[in-house]
């Protein structure tokens, strides 16, 4: 879809990029653009807006029908107070301190706390101690980090958890309901305040990665690398206005706490913490919150858009009201499809006039996580963009494929206890092994950047010895069968056939998207008749994929052997003859 319009200001910097041509497929990408590097230690943009801008609104979160908030200069006193209550406490601090908390503003006080004081926070995913919760995957996490405390916002709606033997015996600081023996936040904030001491080469997060493999690894995260991504990012913009934001991404990951709660403190600006979630039950919260709010800068999931392009489209009040101030749209955690984009840029210009630049970024927990991004006007979908300022990233011919590796300032320096491998993850020059591959947008053009081309290690071959390209088959179903989907799994390996499990649209009816998922692998085998990869059976799964067990990777994409592990059984459906109900089949 074409609009005549022009794109709103997205007020970027210029694009620089440096080209080296090493021969035999091999080439190097450089962005010289200089970033700010005053900010070393997580507390540092926040001790310097508290000076310059300590009325300007830091956090604010929902209370009752209104919003509670906390600005720059309350917000570091507090974090000064919650430290000097940390010192206070006879804690040996030999471990991190392990996290169970939703995004809130006492949850921000608290990490950036412990991280001034060179006490290492360890974040994991509320699912993992929220009632009803599988506790071994917090069993996982706890044996990875070995934690010397427990911080949780409320100490009720945790108790299953910090019940669990894993926990047992550890100093547990509660936000509420603390139980007899807890710590209460409350207790901590009346210490005497004291100055951050942090250093940059120390850790100040371990955030929890698995990857394609399901076994939890804790990516060490420094203060120097932590705090100058998000002046990488901000380098991309030549934009002295402070963001205004409302998110709900996680901060147990890296996108919602460098990509998002970080750089919107770097930048001095407004984060409004999103408690909705991408999904039919949970997005009303959002757009409660949306039609509030006006941000200048909104990052949502693909499920997230999906949802929202809908809501656009039948709410002109909350159109108005979003497209108001917005400069800048972002997607990230799996593929957005074109039709969404084009959806929610046609009311865009209905309403406004201008189309706003739809951005995406590409990299992983090991690398910031921001390591590429699009940072130019842009209206389409599918890119990883090129390298943010300070960051080189290396192309390297592997097979038929491009593989892409990542070296700068934001890299983190491996795993916790686990020096093997991480040494494994860097080559003779330094660079991070990410373990992707990438292809140019337009070969002879560098600057349009690149496009994810699939994990190195998931491809496979049938019995009859054909080759599966996994991530280059994944993006042409899912582009092909339109945003009735979220994603896919590509699945035949020890088979004689590709079958491809999807991941459906939470706003459509499963039949709608049976339907649209038939078509639209009708027209995909069509347009490949010569290919050797034809897909021959394909199924709706029941609902979307499960981040809490690690089914959506950090890296933003489907663990394609995870999820085909955890649906074991549909796979089975998937091949099994005679063809059972509900599988679809196409002949050749």
């Amino acid at each position: 879809m074409s609009l005549n319009a022009p794109f709103r200001d997205a007020r970027y910097a210029p694009r620089q990029l440096e080209i080296t041509d090493r021969g035999g497929g091999e080439v190097l990408l450089d962005n010289p653009t200089p970033f700010d590097q005053r900010f070393q230690i997580m507390t540092a943009a926040l001790a310097h807006h508290a000076q310059a801008a300590a009325p300007r609104v830091w956090l604010a979160e929902r209370s009752g029908d209104g919003w509670r908030k906390l600005s720059y200069g309350e917000g570091y006193e507090a974090v000064c107070a919650i430290a000097g209550g940390l010192r206070d406490l006879a804690i040996a601090w030999t471990g991190p301190l392990l996290i169970l908390a939703r995004n809130g503003i006492d949850h921000a006080l608290f990490q950036y706390a412990a991280m001034g004081q060179g006490i290492a926070v360890a974040p994991v995913s509320p699912q993992y101690g929220l009632p009803g919760a599988h506790l071994a995957r917090l069993e996982q996490a706890v044996q990875t980090l070995l934690p010397s405390a427990v911080y949780t916002e409320d100490a009720a709606l945790f108790s299953t958890a910090l019940e669990a033997p894993c926990l047992a015996g550890l100093p547990v600081v509660a936000g509420k309901n603390a139980r007899p023996g807890d710590i209460t936040l409350s207790s901590l904030l009346q210490a005497r305040g004291i100055a951050p001491v942090a250093q940059p080469h120390e850790t100040a997060r371990y955030l929890l990665t698995s990857g394609s493999t399901g076994h939890p690894k804790a990516v060490i995260c420094t203060h120097r690398a932590t705090a100058l991504n998000a002046a990488q990012v901000t380098a991309c913009f030549d934009d002295p206005e402070p963001p205004v934001m409302v998110n709900s991404s996680p901060w147990s990951h890296s996108l919602g706490a460098t990509a998002i709660l970080q750089m919107v403190t770097h930048r001095g600006g407004t984060l409004h913490i999103d408690a909705g979630q991408p999904t039919q039950s949970g997005f009303g919260e959002t757009l409660r919150n949306l039609k509030e709010v006006s941000p200048t800068y909104q990052n949502m999931v693909p499920a997230g858009w999906m949802l929202f392009a809908a809501a656009l489209e039948r709410d002109g009040d909350l159109a108005r009201r979003f497209f108001e101030k917005v400069r800048v749209l972002q997607y990230g955690g799996a593929a957005l499809g074109q039709d969404v984009n084009d959806r929610i840029q046609a009311v865009a210009v209905a309403t406004v006039g201008e189309k706003i630049s739809f951005a995406s970024g590409y990299g992983a927990t090991e690398t910031g996580p921001t390591a590429a991004n699009v940072h130019w006007h842009n209206d389409t979908m599918g890119l990883m963009g090129l390298p943010v300022p300070g960051t080189s990233i290396k192309l390297v011919k592997t097979g038929d494929k491009l593989e892409f590796r990542v070296k700068g300032p934001q890299v983190a320096p491996g795993y916790l206890g686990q020096p093997e491998l991480s040494a494994q993850c860097f080559d003779e020059e330094g660079y991070y092994r990410i373990g992707d591959a990438a292809r140019w947008v337009e070969p002879g053009r560098p600057e349009a950047g690149l496009a994810f081309d699939g994990r190195l290690s998931e491809n496979f071959k049938l019995t009859n010895g054909t080759f599966v390209a996994v991530g280059d088959l994944r993006i042409r179903a899912i582009g092909a069968v339109g945003d009735a989907v979220t994603d896919a799994v590509v699945c035949g390996e020890g088979k004689d056939q590709v079958g491809l499990m999807f991941y459906p649209n939470p706003s459509l009816s499963h039949e709608v998207v049976r339907q649209r998922v038939e078509a639209g692998l009708v027209q995909l085998n069509g347009a490949s008749a010569r290919s050797t990869t034809h897909v021959a059976r394909a199924l709706v799964l029941a609902g979307p994929p499960d981040a809490a067990v690690g089914e959506i990777t950090d890296k933003g994409y489907i663990a394609q052997a995870l999820a085909r592990s955890l649906h074991r059984e549909h796979v089975e459906r998937l091949f099994a003859n005679p063809l059972p109900e509900h599988v679809m089949e196409f002949s050749r």
